[in-house]
């Protein structure tokens, strides 16, 4: 191991991922899913928890295919041994068309641009697969409605190209009360009327919320991201992920104990004042490493000792300070800020209500300088981990 590997291991602070709590999760989705294949989203590094040991546990728990947003990452993925299927959401970057076919990456296109470019790169392959994305109401990306038929004839007179998938993305399957997931697909199923397509074209809708909230959208596979992670896609599906356990926690050790004045005042800018005297207690990581900085002006705690503890003071970059009260704390002591300890629990979606954002932003947000430490799952040369 180099100096600094050690260092990593070494380090007062880390994320632990328990990749035998996503297999469970996968294999929740994929029964409550079914028939629909299970596919899933391991762009932004897998939501945070590393995307090459996501994906090996992932597959090995049934998922059909994978999910990334850019080209690297689907690289990553295959430089890691890994041959499922990878689909890539979103139409890329001419520039990048020979690295995506080169490495055996499903395109995604809305553009006759798009298509273009990507038989061009493809000319000496043969049926590269390519999925359509239709545009339903989003309107973030992907081709109209309208566009649709002469996008497939364009991608049926490449010999070089094969028409694999037809997708949409809904944006408000976490509210399923909402009439916009029923628009979306109205407006997906008459659009795929009109194409006419092959059977063995698929056809997806789902992402999370849909998977858990909408069963007209679970198609031919769904697209499984943050529920995988055990997080909820949003309040109102929430209840309908109960029994998804969570992936992450984040975790650091005591570094640094004093104990303090009440009147004393705390960290950059002197913002916190103690009320009482306190025994606080320094952690070793900051907002570079995804604690965000105003965190402790909107009540985030953390636990040590098995007790909620304030964060007290502006979190700097490499470390926070939480006040223990009157309780006993030492160097080396167990504090975690996301996962449980004895009976308590703090989530990332907590964080998320604190700061006025979503779960998905807080997983996301923790920084490749933590060190990840993995929990059961396949190993690296396990079979099961490659497809």
């Amino acid at each position: 191991m180099s100096a600094t590997l050690d260092a990593l291991a070494a380090r007062w602070a880390w994320a632990e991922i328990d990749l035998a709590a996503l297999q469970h999760n996968v294999r929740v989705l994929a029964a409550r899913s079914a028939p629909a294949q299970p596919w899933v989203v391991v762009k932004a590094d897998a939501y945070g928890h590393g995307a090459v040991p996501v994906s090996r546990a992932a597959l090995g728990a049934g998922a059909a295919g994978l999910c990334v947003a850019l080209v690297a990452e689907g690289v990553e993925l295959r430089s890691a041994g890994i041959d499922a299927p990878i689909l890539v959401l979103s139409e890329q970057p001419p520039e990048l068309a020979a690295m995506l076919v080169a490495h055996g990456l499903t395109a995604t296109v809305y553009t006759p641009e798009g298509v273009d470019a990507l038989a061009l790169a493809a000319a000496a392959a043969v049926s590269h697969p390519v999925h359509l994305k239709l545009d339903t109401g989003m309107h973030r990306v992907g081709a109209r409605v309208a566009d649709a038929a002469a996008l497939v004839r364009r991608i049926a007179a490449s010999p070089s190209l094969r028409l694999a998938g037809v997708f949409t993305h809904l944006a408000m399957a976490d509210e399923p009360d909402d009439p916009a997931t029923h628009a979306q697909l109205a407006a997906f199923d008459d659009a795929l009327a009109a194409l006419a397509l092959d059977d063995d074209v698929v056809v997806h809708a789902a992402n999370s919320a849909g998977a858990l909230a909408h069963v007209a959208a679970r198609r031919s596979l769904v697209r499984l991201g943050i529920a995988v992670y055990g997080l909820p896609p949003g309040p109102g599906v929430a209840a309908l992920g109960a029994d998804l356990r969570t992936v992450l926690s984040l975790r650091a050790r005591v570094s640094f104990v004093k104990r303090l004045q009440a009147g004393d005042r705390l960290s950059y800018g002197l913002r916190h004042e103690l009320n009482a005297d306190a025994t606080v207690a320094t952690l070793p990581l900051g907002y570079a490493d995804g604690v965000p900085r105003r965190l402790f002006a909107t009540g985030g705690q953390v636990l040590v000792g098995g007790k909620r503890r304030p964060i007290v003071g502006v979190v700097t970059m490499d470390q926070l300070m939480v006040d223990c009260g009157d309780d006993p704390v030492v160097v080396g002591d167990e504090a975690v800020l996301i996962g449980r300890q004895g009976d308590a629990e703090v989530t990332a979606t907590e964080w998320a209500d604190r700061l006025g954002t979503i779960n998905y932003e807080i997983v996301c947000g923790i920084s490749a300088r933590l060190p990840r430490r993995y929990g059961p799952g396949p190993s690296e040369g396990s079979p099961s981990a490659h497809r």
